[in-house]
């Protein structure tokens, strides 16, 4: 186990990969080195516009978890990351989703607040920080609690309760992602949470002491 301060350092030295990891199992076709330069600031020729909003998205997103690890994680925050990770791409940004989505053949709720709050109240009481992390992040994709980018926000708060507690960052790369997504959509259809539980575990980076 890492201290907090271990674990935002790793946050820092590796926050490249983790905007090119969570926007690749957005399916954003970026490079590394692209995403390095679009990070920078820089111009960079070959991808399309929204692919860019994507990454400066996650970009300015991962920076405020990293800032504000030590906040209380309410309702309010999670739309915070939200709002940083769907600005110009959704519906609504930063607000619950008010209106019917599907995933393939998953049709989820429409999220009630009321509802949303006790379900995070029952996630904040788990004691163990890595089990509290993967509860909330099954949940936030599985409830679809946003017009867009719920795996995006689920990932990252997540890591904001690992990073917290010192128990590394939620990053799910390549050599996980066929996995990850055929668990992930077993999870919706069939209710099959262990499988994820044991796929996302091997996708948290811990610093090697």
């Amino acid at each position: 186990m890492m201290t907090r301060e271990q674990n935002i350092f790793l946050a820092k030295k590796t926050f490249v990969e983790l905007v090119y990891n969570t926007a690749y199992i957005e399916g954003c076709n970026v490079t590394f080195p692209q995403t390095q330069t679009i990070i920078d600031g820089a111009m960079v020729n070959g991808v399309t516009v929204d692919d860019i909003q994507t990454v400066l998205n996650l970009r300015d997103a991962w920076r405020f978890c990293i800032e504000t690890v030590d906040a209380e994680l309410t309702l309010g925050y999670i739309c915070k990351i939200n709002e940083y990770i769907s600005r110009n791409e959704s519906l609504q940004w930063g607000v619950l989703r008010n209106g019917r989505v599907g995933v393939g053949d998953f049709i989820p709720s429409v999220p009630e607040k009321e509802n949303v709050l006790k379900e995070l109240e029952r996630i904040g009481s788990i004691k163990e920080p890595v089990e509290r992390a993967l509860d909330y992040f099954a949940y936030g994709c599985k409830q679809q609690l946003f017009w867009d980018g719920n795996k995006r926000t689920s990932t990252i708060v997540a890591s904001k309760i690992l990073i917290e507690a010192g128990e590394g960052i939620l990053t799910i790369g390549k050599e996980n992602a066929e996995e990850f997504n055929t668990v992930l959509y077993n999870w919706y259809l069939k209710d099959e949470l262990q499988p994820l539980k044991d796929c996302l575990g091997k996708c948290i980076r811990t610093l090697e002491l």
